[in-house]
């Protein structure tokens, strides 16, 4: 996968990503005081090949002039019916505002959707405000259902009835 959204170039992960990808998750994370947690709820970023690659789903990484500045993902799941969680959607401060987290979000839920799974579940902390506004107003449900330990709030998507 490989498109083009305002100045910004979405495309697959490649190897050579693996310490930038981590880089920027880990700084919004710091931003908005959250553990950065590569033995934990981080460490699929640190094994993206066993986590995403090999299990069906897809981690994308935002690039603006060659830089790494986010990232999105999504992986199949035990829980729910035929589902998926997106995980891993961070944009670094200064490209946020010009919708490109709904633009991502839109076209993880297309690439979800040809696959045919019928939910799509993901997690955050109520402290990303933003994420929780994009959630909400894209369609995602809150559920109780939390298994990340620095997440408070999940939601639930139903694509295919």
């Amino acid at each position: 996968m490989k498109q083009k959204y305002q100045e910004f170039i979405i495309r697959d992960w490649q190897k050579g990503d693996r310490m930038a990808a981590a880089e920027v998750i880990r700084t919004v994370l710091e931003e908005y005081g959250l553990p950065w947690q590569p033995e934990l709820a981080d460490r699929d970023v640190i094994e993206i090949e066993s986590a995403y690659l090999e299990t069906g789903g897809e981690f994308w990484v935002v690039e603006k002039n060659s830089t790494i500045v986010g990232t999105a993902a999504y992986q199949p799941i035990s829980r729910g019916q035929n589902a998926v969680e997106i995980r891993k959607m961070y944009l670094l401060p200064e490209i946020r505002g010009k919708g490109l987290g709904k633009y991502l979000l839109q076209e993880l839920e297309k690439a979800i959707a040809v696959k045919d799974y019928q939910e799509i579940w993901l997690e955050t902390a109520s402290i990303l405000k933003e994420a929780v506004v994009l959630y909400e107003r894209s369609g995602y449900q809150p559920v109780n259902d939390v298994e990340t330990e620095r997440c408070d709030l999940a939601y639930l998507k139903k694509i295919h009835p």
